[in-house]
């Protein structure tokens, strides 16, 4: 009995906090979403209305499209990205340990103090890109102000942002890779890009499994930097299904909506993550 209560005592503490703060409010928000409620009467019983009117809704379905096309080009390309400098940063030279830290540096900084620099960056006056592109005689661009370039400025930002935690957790993958299937592949005869289709790739799978489907939870769920930049906008171009929750529970008072975007968030996610698992299930009953 005795060895059962200290383990208790210490996880007790965290045990309640999740309790509180994440399992009641997650119950009281499934409840929420069968209700009415502005934030100051009594939550009102509506059933699926919340539901029905989230669907029916025009700006419902623009918003999951820009959410599936936010994901879908920053996971990719933070992905692509990430292993290229994984590649680079694996190989031992000097000050190799500068550069990891310089590329991991966007990942611990604050999104506020970020969006700060990038908002001048993209700047359609007197931002730093527009200059950059006025020297190779390209006319300057309204990024957070054009419909066409909004989303992709907000993409770029994000996998700038976040390539580095990606990147650490490959690093990590190839450098549990045995160098000697490399070193054998080598002296069968495959050239550099052999090795890396047949031997580096397959070896890495359970990584970039990893990888692919925390970057899409993540940024199925992005929020900090449309909110900080532009807002949603122009023209509901980079509103995202966060920050449409945020709008309709703390700007519109819906909080049964809010509520009901929340849920239908989650079958999302959690379908994208169970499609990524059938996938990766049925790749290594193949490889076996």
């Amino acid at each position: 009995m005795k060895t059962i209560k200290w383990p208790l005592i210490f996880i007790g503490p965290c045990f309640l906090g999740l309790v509180i703060f994440t399992y009641i409010p997650v119950l009281m928000s499934f409840g929420l979403s069968f209700s009415y409620w502005n934030l100051l009467g009594a939550p009102k019983w509506v059933g699926l209305e919340n539901y029905f009117s989230v669907l029916t809704d025009p700006l419902f379905w623009k918003t999951l499209q820009n959410t599936c096309i936010f994901a879908g080009a920053s996971v990719t390309l933070q992905v692509i990205a990430s292993l290229g400098v994984a590649l680079l940063l694996s190989k031992v030279f000097r000050g190799v340990g500068i550069f990891r830290t310089l590329f991991f540096l966007p990942v611990i900084t604050p999104m506020v103090s970020i969006a700060l620099v990038w908002g001048w960056l993209y700047d359609p006056q007197y931002g730093g890109l527009n200059a950059l592109l006025k020297v190779f005689g390209v006319s300057p661009i309204a990024w957070l102000y054009d419909p066409h370039w909004a989303m992709p400025a907000i993409i770029l930002l994000r996998v700038w942002k976040e390539m580095g935690y990606t990147m650490i957790i490959l690093l990590a993958g190839l450098q549990g890779i045995p160098e000697h299937l490399d070193e054998s592949a080598a002296l069968d005869g495959a050239n550099s890009w052999q090795r890396f289709w047949w031997v580096t790739l397959p070896m890495l799978s359970p990584t970039l499994f990893f990888v692919i489907t925390v970057s899409l939870m993540n940024a199925l769920q992005a929020f900090d930097a449309v909110y900080l930049l532009t807002e949603g906008g122009p023209q509901h171009s980079t509103q995202v299904l966060v920050y449409w929750l945020f709008q309709n529970a703390f700007q519109f008072y819906k909080v049964g909506p809010a509520s009901a975007i929340a849920y239908i968030l989650f079958l999302l996610i959690l379908s994208v993550t169970m499609i990524q698992w059938w996938f990766r299930k049925r790749w290594v009953l193949h490889e076996s």
